[in-house]
Formats: C-alpha cells, sequence, structure tokens
C-alpha cells in the first residue's frame, strides 16, 4: 500500500474531497468579511477533536497571508453536552477581551455560507502533543514555567465578566454527579470503586463560594506550548459556570499527567507553584479539600466518557479502535479513584 494503510488512504482520500467542498465556500465568508478577493491555501483538516472538526489554511488578500484555523461544529450529541460552535465562539471573544491567551475569533459562519455551525480564528504556531512537551529537549524550559503560567491563565480566564457570558450554562457539583451517574448506569457495568466514588463524592460536595467561567477541559493537550510556554489556551467547548477549583484539578488528573505521575500538574510540575501562582493572580485562596473532590470527580468522569467510548464502537454507532483503546483505560480511572480516596 505504500505510504498509507487501506483505512488511512481512505481517510486522506475523504479530507481531499472535503477540502475541494470547503475551499469556496470559505473564500466566498472571507470576501464578505474583509470586503476584497481573498486566496484560500493549504487547506488541511488537523487530527483530535470528537466534537468538532478542524481546519488549518491560510488565506491571503491585499494586504498579507493570514494564518487562520476553521472551527467547525460536527457532533451536537457529543457526550457531555459540548457547547454549539457560536456559544464557544462567545466564551473565546469574552476570554481574549478578558487578556487570556486564545485565538481570536475573526468571524462566525452565517446559514447562507454553505458551511454548517463554526467560526474562523486565528492560527497560533506551537505544540500541543503532550508527549513531545514532556519529553522534548527545545521545551524544556518551558516546562519548568509551565506550572505558575496555568495558575495565571486559570486566574485570568476565572476573572472574565459573567455579564460577557449571556446565555452560558451553569453547572454545579451536584448537576455533574447527576449527570454522569446516569450515563454511568446506562452502560450497565458492574464497578464497585465507581459506584464507592459517586457516593463519597454526592456526600462531600464541597461549598462554593463564588461561580466563575470554568473551561471544562483545561489540561495537558488543549495547551499550545512553545519554547518560551504556554501560548494559548485551546478546545473551550466544554466551558461553563461553575466551581473555579474544578480547573485546578482537572490538570492535575492523573490521566493528564501522560506517565509523569511524579508531576501531578500536566505531568510537567508542582501543586505548590500552581496554587501559589494562581492565589497571588487572582487573590483567591486555593481551597485544597475542593481541588482534591474536584479531582476524584475528574477521574471519575474520564472513568464514565472512556465508557462511552468504549460503547460508541461497541454498539455500531462508530466503529473505531481509538474509542476501543480509551474504553480500556476504564481500569486506570479505577486506581486513581483509590489512591485519591485513601491519599496519595
Amino acid at each position: 500500500m505504500g505510504k498509507y494503510t487501506v483505512t488511512e488512504a481512505a481517510t486522506v482520500q475523504s479530507d481531499r474531497q472535503e477540502a475541494e467542498k470547503l475551499e469556496l465556500p470559505l473564500q466566498k465568508l472571507l470576501e464578505r468579511e474583509w470586503g476584497e478577493p481573498v486566496v484560500i491555501s493549504g487547506l488541511r483538516r488537523l487530527t483530535g477533536g470528537a466534537a468538532a472538526q478542524t481546519w488549518s489554511f491560510n488565506a491571503a488578500d491585499s494586504r498579507a497571508e493570514h494564518r487562520l484555523i476553521f472551527r467547525r461544529g460536527h457532533d451536537a450529541s457529543q457526550f457531555g453536552g459540548a457547547l454549539s460552535k457560536s456559544e464557544e465562539a462567545m466564551v473565546l471573544n469574552a476570554a481574549v477581551l478578558a487578556g487570556v491567551p486564545a485565538p481570536a475569533v475573526i468571524a462566525q459562519l452565517q446559514a447562507n455560507d454553505g458551511l454548517g455551525e463554526g467560526f474562523l480564528m486565528r492560527r497560533i504556531d506551537g505544540e500541543t502533543l503532550p508527549q513531545k512537551i514532556l519529553k522534548a529537549p527545545i521545551y524544556s524550559a518551558a516546562r519548568e514555567r509551565m506550572a505558575g503560567q496555568c495558575g495565571e491563565i486559570l486566574a485570568t480566564i476565572h476573572a472574565v465578566p459573567l455579564n460577557t457570558l449571556q446565555g452560558l450554562k451553569r453547572a454545579s457539583a451536584a448537576d455533574q454527579i447527576a449527570f454522569y451517574l446516569q450515563a454511568f448506569r446506562g452502560y450497565q457495568q458492574t464497578l464497585p470503586v465507581f459506584e464507592y466514588a459517586f457516593r463519597w463524592l454526592a456526600e462531600h460536595i464541597p461549598h462554593c463560594g463564588e461561580q466563575t467561567l470554568v473551561h471544562g477541559d483545561f489540561r495537558n493537550g488543549n495547551l499550545m506550548v512553545g519554547e518560551d510556554g504556554i501560548r494559548a489556551v485551546l478546545d473551550w467547548e466544554l466551558s461553563h459556570i461553575g466551581d473555579p477549583m474544578e480547573d485546578l484539578a482537572w490538570l492535575c488528573v492523573n490521566s493528564w499527567r501522560f506517565g509523569r505521575i511524579d508531576k501531578p500538574v500536566g505531568g510537567f510540575g508542582d501543586r505548590e507553584c500552581l496554587y501559589s501562582a494562581y492565589a497571588h493572580a487572582s487573590g483567591r485562596e486555593v481551597d485544597r479539600d475542593a481541588v482534591r473532590f474536584w479531582e476524584l470527580f475528574g477521574v471519575l468522569k474520564w472513568g464514565v466518557i472512556c465508557l462511552y467510548q468504549c460503547d460508541m464502537h461497541l454498539s455500531g454507532r462508530e466503529r473505531s479502535l481509538e474509542r476501543v483503546a480509551i474504553g480500556r483505560r476504564v481500569s486506570e480511572c479505577e486506581l486513581d479513584i483509590l489512591d485519591l480516596l485513601r491519599g496519595e
């Protein structure tokens, strides 16, 4: 088969055909926005992202060549209730205006664009693959400062004015526990560790003194990193209003350390560095008991998502080796839950 397997070759061909369909509508959209002729080049689909398609391309007008990203709605039924693309664009706009390092939205799709739901944003160069970020020598200096940067960035996210987020859903701890418990019951799996974790969480819900914007998926893998550290926060589709401690905890979930379990913060840093930077930048003390609660919830949440991914394959809704592989990680979540319950 040469360079590709049969499956890979079919995917490449499908993406090429899709790119051909997208090029002219994207050109017309930008010509409408910019009021002059535009030339599209280098349109290619990026890997990753189950709830949305992500395409990279260049657009040249009379002023310059612009490096852009096209975020396109793909699976409105994505597990966990992903935001619509218009909602995600709203959150991104508010975050950028508040000083969060994130891609600026330059255009939102309209119904007559023929592209579905989505938006265009600036492309920021860097690396998102956690294995490269954690191992490559070129990022050694970045790794030293990333935990502190995460604390500062989260403080900025949690300071985004809520009046700029009209209609964004609120998600309390009790609501999220109920949602994931119902989902878990639907898979009819006998997992005593999960059962106990759900009960423990329901009995230990922390007091949330102040609700803020919560990114919802702030972790290694959704951070654009360069030699200088974190350049942008990506993938805002799970954003909501809730307990800010949820974001700090999700960043520390063992699954997002990618094997570097000695570095609780994303596999690159220590909790004290994260917490002190966050407290200094936000003026808000870190509630360590709340973070522990949310970290346990995060592990359990990821475990239920793993069950969902496997069920997608087993039910025949979407046959995927990747989904099956993720499903096998349920056992990792069980171990992580036990570690958290007994205290690391």
